[in-house]
């Protein structure tokens, strides 16, 4: 089956909203995002609206989806861009201008099949396009638990910082750093 990679467009909202659920319900849910079913469903539509315009155009952040030829979509990818001289989301300060990749998820029945590479040289991609000041790097954090994600960023390019972070409501449990780091032209 053939696939379209591009940006989510704002209007395409209940898309978003009906993606995110389905990647919340995914077994892996429980370490691979930082929401739940319950309180995705719980969000009003304007939080839906906002999020989906937010995501498709401007620096701030971009949502990239795989959209089959029937219309359905069946994996994204968010690339969220962190600059420098701000704190991010675990009270950190950034140093320099990164992106950060979160909300990665691909249908059960296209893993395997080059989907989430496409998805990853997309928003990659797009956040090495991004000038004033360019990105130096791109980062994700990975559940430690969550073997199967963790394997997939490192076969990407993806190498493990050292960085550790308590995850937020389970400070028992860690979140490890991998960088991407921009391609040095010559």
């Amino acid at each position: 089956m053939q696939y379209v990679i591009r940006p989510v467009r704002a209007d395409e909202w209940a898309k978003v909203k009906e993606l995110r659920i389905a990647g919340l319900m995914d077994p892996a849910a429980p370490v691979a995002f930082l929401e739940t079913v319950e309180q995705a469903e719980g969000h009003p539509d304007e939080f839906w609206k906002g999020r989906a315009a937010g995501a498709s155009h401007g620096r701030a952040a971009r949502q990239f989806v795989a959209e089959a030829s029937d219309g359905r979509w069946v994996g994204t990818v968010s690339v969220l861009v962190e600059e420098g001289g701000t704190v991010d989301f675990f009270d950190q300060p950034v140093e320099r201008a990164q992106g950060h990749v979160v909300g990665v998820f691909v249908r059960p029945e296209q893993r395997g099949t080059g989907l989430t590479e496409a998805l990853f040289a997309a928003a990659v991609e797009w956040a090495w396009e991004l000038e004033e000041p360019a990105l130096e790097r791109v980062r994700l954090f990975v559940h430690e638990d969550n073997a199967r994600a963790d394997a997939f960023y490192r076969k990407y390019g993806f190498e493990a910082t050292g960085i550790v972070v308590p995850v937020p409501g389970n400070p028992a449990a860690k979140e490890l750093e991998y960088v991407l780091r921009r391609p040095v032209t010559v």
